[in-house]
């Protein structure tokens, strides 16, 4: 299951990067909000920045671009997750 939500996260925001005037953005953008969720519930903020770390780590490697932004999409999440 961590694989399958640390691969989906990859390809969520891969895909932003890449296209970022796509139509498809928010929908992209939600669901990776709805990852954020998902791992908050199962692993609390540690599995938020575990899976976080991992999926920066290789979209930087791998088309050398920053998902740093997109840490504020899980703001709400909990009170420990704030990032500006």
């Amino acid at each position: 299951m961590d694989f399958i939500l640390e691969e989906e996260m990859i390809d969520l925001l891969t895909f932003c990067l890449q296209n970022p005037n796509s139509d498809l953005i928010e929908s992209k953008k939600q669901r990776f909000k709805e990852i954020g969720q998902e791992l908050f519930e199962s692993g609390g903020v540690d599995a938020m920045e575990n899976f976080f770390f991992a999926v920066d780590n290789r979209i930087q490697g791998e088309i050398n671009q920053d998902p740093g932004s997109f840490r504020l999409l899980w703001n709400g999440i909990s009170d420990e997750w704030n990032y500006q």
